[in-house]
């Protein structure tokens, strides 16, 4: 067989994923919180886009969706992210990239009158010339090691316990509790491991009580002491804390040597402790969801979905300075990067006119599908997956993972995170629609908090129901949801109603 040189025209089609789409899909699965932070990036490093001031004709309405009884549709061409001055769109449909693979990773005198508090000295002030600044008179929460340092100097004299004592309070954790053994600290200063045991007994009479403990039990011990409530039934109690647990009262009675109501004060004396005294310091402030979507009643029937306003980034393209910067003499390289520039500020604009109507298509349609759950309860929270969504609005499943994917919606209800209405299914046993799981988990809760008080409901009991409600669910499934929800079984129930009575 001879081997020859030629050359052949092939015809391929190929998805080449763009610095452009890389981008596109990248501002589809963030979160608007997320989205301002990445424009603000942008504004920093492009020229040509500017931040969208305030409209001279007054606000402007948000892109928003009417999910009423006729076919949902965008009632208006989308944010206008980009005014007349931007170059137009080749394309207003929503961004559906789901096809595509991911993406690689890449001064003034503060004084008031001469002589009086804060008065200048020649443009300083009495804040300069202070031992404290001002910003040191702010009030703030002191940290559980700074409140356990406090104490320790006042409360301790010997200066080498003063010393142990500041190595036992680096190794106390967040919760209050000691984290490692008094044989290191021993070890570290060279002094006797009975020496760091003394130091730590004077130190676990520090406030809060049960701090510097080595486990629950000690933790426990400590604040029982420090309320005068340490006794021998209740030192035999926290010695079978584990009976406790499994709700042994039986048991937990013949140990303790005490009737049916003692032991019933003793539980809810054990119960009002605290396990983790050291959270009451250095307490994180929870972080409020921000929602991306909103959801309102509409008038006369149907429901009305937007972007929030508040937390959605708006830029322009500044084609004007283009123009005038454009008409200079410039370099070649300078024409290039104001070229590129214009194009990567258009493709910008482009993606969140394309991002906005992506997420109020999706939202919309989970509201649609989901219209039964925001009238009359979690109840009616029907099964739902991607697909659905995706076949419904006639795009790619990754598509509206991207959506769905770290993104809330405020409605009538609360505020969910656009997950949460994508549910499994179980099974009707009458051959109907299929049950939603997480309505499955609420009905199997309401069975539980209404049983009879003199009796419990078994998992086969519940099974039982639920299969004449037309749910098809099997006990093992019952059970694995009652644990979710942090449930006891139906021997522990029975036991806490039995020690009520």
């Amino acid at each position: 067989m001879a081997l020859s040189q030629r050359l052949d025209l092939r015809q391929t089609q190929a998805l080449v994923m763009t610095p452009q789409l890389q981008q596109a899909i990248k501002l589809l699965q963030l979160s608007n919180l997320e989205l301002s932070l990445y424009v603000e990036s942008e504004l920093e490093q492009n020229p040509l886009l500017e931040r969208e001031e305030a409209e001279r004709d007054g606000p402007e309405p948000e892109p928003t969706i009417d999910a009423g009884p006729v076919d949902p549709t965008v009632a208006r061409d989308s944010a206008d992210y980009a005014n007349g001055e931007t170059m137009p769109t080749d394309n207003d449909q929503p961004l559906d990239i789901g096809a595509a693979a991911e993406p690689a990773d890449d001064g003034t005198d503060l004084g008031f009158t001469e002589g009086g508090f804060g008065a200048s000295r020649g443009g300083r002030t009495d804040f300069e010339d202070s031992e404290f600044g001002v910003e040191q008179t702010l009030s703030r929460e002191i940290s559980l090691r700074e409140h356990l340092s406090g104490q320790l100097s006042v409360d301790i004299a010997d200066s080498v316990d003063r010393m142990i004592g500041l190595h036992l309070i680096d190794l106390v954790d967040d919760a209050g509790y000691l984290t490692g053994p008094t044989s290191q600290v021993a070890e570290l200063l060279d002094c006797p491991v009975e020496r760091v045991e003394a130091t730590l007994a004077l130190l676990q009479r520090f406030d809060p009580a049960g701090v510097f403990a080595r486990n629950l039990a000690e933790c426990l011990t400590l604040q029982l002491k420090d309320r005068n409530r340490w006794d021998p039934c209740m030192e035999a109690l926290i010695a079978n804390l584990h009976l406790l647990a499994a709700h042994d009262f039986d048991g937990l009675r013949r140990l303790c040597g005490v009737d049916a109501e003692d032991l019933n004060e003793m539980i809810a004396e054990i119960r009002s402790l605290n396990p983790k005294p050291g959270e009451s310091f250095d307490r994180e402030l929870p972080q409020p969801i921000t929602p991306d979507i909103l959801m309102r009643v509409q008038q006369g029937g149907g429901w009305l979905i937007e972007l929030n306003s508040e937390t959605l980034p708006r830029v322009l393209v500044n084609t004007r300075y283009y123009s005038r910067v454009a008409r200079g003499s410039l370099k070649r390289e300078e024409k290039d990067y104001l070229s590129e520039r214009l194009q990567s500020a258009n493709w910008l604009v482009k993606s969140l006119h394309q991002r906005a109507n992506t997420i109020l298509r999706v939202a919309t349609e989970i509201v649609r599908q989901q219209e039964a759950f925001f009238l009359r309860g979690v109840q009616y929270l029907r099964p739902l997956i991607l697909r659905d969504i995706a076949e419904a609005i006639g795009m790619h499943e990754s598509t509206v993972s991207r959506v769905t994917t770290n993104k809330y919606m405020a409605t009538p209800r609360g505020i969910y995170e656009l997950k949460y209405f994508f549910t499994s299914a179980i099974a009707s046993s009458s051959g109907g629609l299929a049950h939603s799981a997480e309505a499955v988990r609420f009905r199997i809760k309401a069975l539980i908090d209404n049983e009879p008080s003199d009796d419990v409901l078994s998992d086969d009991k519940i099974v039982e129901i639920l299969l004449k409600d037309g749910v098809d669910i099997a006990r093992r499934t019952v059970a694995k949801y009652r644990e979710a929800m942090r449930i006891p079984s139906s021997v522990q129930r029975r036991r806490e109603k039995a020690m009520r009575r």
